[in-house]
């Protein structure tokens, strides 16, 4: 006999408000996506990734004496201590890369003077700490495991140019610069999905901000969340030419599989994110002499919205994972580091949610999330069970 004789509500919280925010929203219905007030498209087009993490952390664009000073911090503070290296240098090669991140980002946390101090002004510090740190650590690692040594941050550079120079040892040309910027700011921040929920419900707990940042890059790690980006690249890899498409398509219709990087749980219409990254994925291959992934990817999309509306379901749209795996895959990214980039994005949002759940007025303050669950596991009769001692089970 079951103790409660409703079914599992199994909703991923879809359509619960747990909080108030300034940061962000998204709009899915008409396909919005709106940073502090500012449409992503706006911000994709005119403000580099260091403009949005400013705005994300101070809640407003910076001027141009405010953007300096922050850039000048966020140099100053790139470089990791030797004993992070060495720590690093004991990481198997064969280690996830996320794992390694995530690991990384407890680690700074024992060597922060006041990790527990819990102002608004310390978890700031923090946050530009992290902001500045996670890129050198994922790029060091990685040259680690491929048996290099470490580049030094470059402080000519700015937030984008250097983490590709501090992975591939070359200054990126401007061009590929700015594309990775773009790619930076549209994946900085995306409301209460599944990782921000998580770095402001162990907020919530009163834990500090390294504490929260870890919890959330474990969450980005999971193949439903940031882990889509990889998937999507190893469908395009699979499927290898544009006519394989349609066989595609229908095996995984047949054996009632995903096509992975369509649909969203928020967006009904196409990801504005998708929108921006499409036509850039098509300049790439343009700028490489090679259409092939723009052409199987947007082939791909046709075909399966095509797909989709046969069978009714005319609200799957291409996501922001559809095209990113394609442009990061063109510049030379492993495609094993596409997730750990997207934290090095979010990042951003992260603070942002955090000092928000810790100090802003619109959030709930000193409130533990604790949310409820329907029991519907099993009694013994119409009471709890007995316990039965083991000599008479």
């Amino acid at each position: 006999m079951t103790g409660n004789d409703s079914e599992i509500k199994d909703t991923g919280l879809r359509g619960v408000t747990v909080a108030s925010t300034r940061i962000s929203h998204v709009a899915g219905d008409a396909g919005k996506l709106i940073y502090r007030g500012y449409r992503v498209e706006e911000l994709a087009q005119n403000a580099t990734f260091e403009e949005v993490c400013y705005l994300m952390l101070y809640e407003k664009l910076p001027g141009k004496r405010e953007l300096d000073d922050f850039q000048r911090e966020l140099k100053a503070r790139r470089k990791i201590s030797p004993r992070m290296i060495s720590a690093l240098k004991t990481r198997p090669s064969t280690s996830l890369p996320m794992d390694v991140l995530q690991g990384g980002v407890s680690f700074l946390s024992n060597h922060h003077s006041h990790p527990d101090r819990q102002t608004r002004s310390n978890e700031l510090d923090i946050g530009i700490l992290l902001i500045a740190q996670m890129p050198t650590l994922l790029a060091a690692f990685d040259r680690i495991r491929n048996g290099k040594e470490p580049v030094e941050p470059n402080p000519d550079l700015n937030h984008a140019a250097n983490f590709l120079y501090m992975l591939t040892g070359e200054v990126p040309d401007p061009e590929i610069q700015r594309v990775f910027d773009t790619c930076l700011v549209l994946h900085a921040e995306h409301s209460f999905n599944a990782s921000t929920f998580a770095a402001r419900q162990i907020a919530s707990t009163q834990a500090h901000m390294f504490a929260s940042i870890s919890g959330a890059v474990g969450s980005l790690s999971g193949a439903l969340h940031g882990g889509a980006n990889e998937r999507v690249m190893a469908m395009l890899l699979e499927i290898g030419r544009v006519d394989a498409v349609d066989g595609y398509i229908r095996k995984q219709f047949e054996a009632g599989n995903k096509i992975m990087g369509m649909g969203h749980s928020v967006y009904k219409t196409k990801d504005p994110r998708a929108r921006i990254l499409q036509p850039m994925v098509k300049k790439m291959g343009e700028r490489t002499g090679d259409l092939k992934w723009y052409e199987i990817a947007s082939t791909l999309e046709k075909k399966a919205l095509e797909a989709f509306a046969e069978k009714g379901k005319t609200d799957i749209h291409a996501n922001v994972d559809f095209y990113s795996g394609a442009l990061y895959y063109q510049m030379k990214i492993p495609v094993d580091l596409f997730t750990p980039v997207f934290a090095l994005s979010r990042i951003a949002g992260w603070i942002a949610h955090v000092i928000e759940e810790q100090f802003a007025e619109a959030a709930p303050k000193a409130v533990l999330y604790r949310p409820s669950a329907d029991y519907v596991g099993e009694y013994c009769g119409p009471e709890e069970c007995s316990f039965v001692p083991m000599n008479k089970r």
